[in-house]
């Protein structure tokens, strides 16, 4: 610490002396011509000779992220949003400005003018007729002293993370396109992309705890929503056949790597459709975004190779507990489902119903194998009190959850229409809460009034962006893909 403080000291020192000769430190508009990386795709194959016939004119500002110096010449790397161009300062150049590049640090901004040449080493350098400090930075970046290694000051600071590691920004360029392509695909395919209230009276959509806060004017308390559902349903019922919302979900709950309490969720609702349509609709969705966004329908995940190429596979949730050797008798019977549990070592603290149990079964036996692209559909009628029930077995409900590399990308069902089912399920939820569970569904009057205007049959989905970010990115932290995640408060 006390070498850095040092060389702040020496930064500071010579923003005074800059002051001192009139030198702004924070310098105003600069025009440019081209970016560092538009440069070396323009030229970077044109011989040296041509370049000498045929000088290229060019202005470009960045960051100063290299500096070698020999006295009365230095060559500097400029980093902008493009990539890196070396740049070439002398002195016989330059002349009496030449002594300010000795004011000069990595991790200034400047502007420079020139001519395009190649070194002996055939590098395509910018030479500097002249120049201009645009920023002076009173902090040297964490090369200097000892690399950015540390996970959490990179994700604080994610300002220097950036700057420093490339692959970093490429990776949310890639998320930007991710979000891009799936707005367009959908808009595409008729879908109206509209916002909904963040701040609800009544959280709902989701079994989840959420954050509270209070509106003064209306003397009232307020949940950040955990969910945008029963909003985009309303809109189903007002004649909307296809709608959808990209925008933050928040929940108060743990942070782990699969889980922000802020993240970015995609939920869209198509008319007369059911959970069929959905997993045809996202399988065709995603294997067209890994086609755009990775080129290959086979892309790498840590130590696995997913394979997105159709069809991939869909198995009841039952079915995939059999495979992993969850007895048919612990399906059927709350005891032997508990007695199994608890044989596997599973916490069921507060965990009481039959339903209840067998997710936490599945959480912990099931989800870590599920790497490949798999859908499980058909759920107990508990664990989703949104969806409608199966014809052919009403205990059971028309939902699925896309799992890709052990991770929950997606959860949909063909929607509860009916009116009176609903205001049940909402009664039996209320029950929950008091027996304790915080994140059961609370009543929402205005959405069973809603329902009794008449809801089509319809089928709605929900996409976990930064998990799916995190598959198309080889990123294993929802933190990684989150520019600005939430952290415990610094420590001083």
């Amino acid at each position: 610490m006390e070498e850095i403080n040092e060389l702040i000291r020496q930064r500071l020192k010579k923003l005074q002396e800059l002051k001192e000769i009139g030198i702004d430190p924070y310098g105003h508009p600069y025009e440019t011509t081209h970016k560092a990386g538009e440069l070396h795709e323009t030229y970077g194959d044109i011989p040296a000779a041509e370049l000498e016939s045929d000088p290229v004119e060019c202005s470009v500002a960045g960051r100063i992220v290299a500096w070698r110096s020999f006295g009365k010449a230095a060559f500097s790397h400029i980093q902008d949003d493009s990539g890196r161009i070396q740049v070439y300062f002398r002195k016989d150049i330059l002349g009496d400005d030449f002594r300010l590049t000795k004011k000069l640090d990595i991790g200034d901004i400047v502007g420079v003018k020139g001519t395009l040449f190649r070194t002996k080493t055939d590098e395509l350098t910018i030479l500097v007729k002249e120049y201009t400090l645009l920023t002076k930075s009173l902090r040297p970046l964490p090369e200097k002293w000892h690399g950015l290694r540390d996970i959490e000051l990179r994700y604080r600071q994610r300002y220097v993370d950036l700057i420093v590691n490339p692959q970093v920004r490429e990776t949310f360029r890639k998320r930007s396109a991710i979000i891009k392509f799936i707005r367009d695909y959908l808009e595409q395919k008729g879908f109206l992309e509209v916002e909904t209230p963040m701040m609800h009276q009544i959280p709902g959509g989701a079994t989840a705890k959420p954050f509270k806060t209070h509106h003064n004017a209306l003397g009232i308390d307020l949940y950040l929503r955990i969910a945008p559902e029963l909003y985009l349903k309303r809109l189903l019922v007002g004649g909307f056949e296809k709608v959808f919302e990209l925008n933050k979900n928040f929940r108060n709950e743990g942070i782990s790597t699969k889980h922000n309490p802020e993240f970015t969720m995609l939920e869209f609702y198509v008319a007369y459709r059911d959970y069929n349509y959905l997993m045809d609709f996202t399988e065709r969705m995603i294997t067209e975004l890994l086609e755009r966004i990775a080129g290959s329908l086979k892309i790498p995940y840590g130590e696995h190779t997913l394979d997105f190429t159709s069809p991939w596979q869909r198995i009841t949730m039952y079915d995939a507990m059999k495979q992993r050797g969850v007895p048919e008798e612990a399906l059927k019977e709350p005891d032997r489902a508990r007695e199994f549990a608890m044989a596997k070592g599973i916490d069921l603290k507060n965990i009481h119903s039959h339903a209840k149990v067998l997710d936490e079964i599945f959480k912990e036996l099931v989800e870590p194998h599920l790497i490949q692209p798999t859908f499980i559909i058909d759920y107990p009628v508990e664990l989703s009190p949104l969806a409608k029930r199966k014809k052919d077995n009403p205990e059971l409900v028309e939902r699925f959850e896309l799992f890709v590399a052990a991770r929950e990308i997606a959860n949909a069902f063909t929607e509860l229409n009916d009116p009176q089912d609903q205001k049940t399920r909402f009664l039996k939820q209320v029950e929950d809460r008091e027996r304790g569970d915080e994140e059961a569904h609370r009543m929402d009057e205005d959405f069973i009034r809603a329902l009794e205007y008449g809801m089509p049959p319809a089928a709605g989905e929900g996409i976990g962006i930064d998990r799916l970010v995190m598959i198309l990115t080889d990123s294993h932290s929802i933190r990684d893909v989150i520019l600005f995640p939430q952290l415990k408060p610094e420590s001083r």
